[in-house]
């Protein structure tokens, strides 16, 4: 048997960050969940990208780390 993780790419619109630094509280606050490979924040157009394995982090437990962070996301539909 092989354990070999799939990794999916997951677009989250956020809300509430004003700030270059609100970027980095995301970033850090996402990227220490289990499963997640990568956190890219663009800034001006409010996405959250995050390259992670479904298995170990969800989309609402991605949601629930920029919730912690101080931030509103959900998932978007582009």
């Amino acid at each position: 048997m092989s354990t070999t993780t799939s990794t999916t790419k997951t677009i989250l619109r956020a809300e509430g960050f004003s700030c270059p630094s609100c970027v980095a509280k995301i970033e850090k606050q996402v990227g220490r969940l289990d499963g997640v490979d990568a956190v890219k924040v663009h800034f001006a157009s409010s996405r959250v990208e995050v390259d992670h394995d479904p298995a170990r982090a969800s989309v609402d437990d991605l949601v629930g780390a920029i919730k912690k962070a101080g931030y509103t996301a959900r998932p978007a539909a582009f």
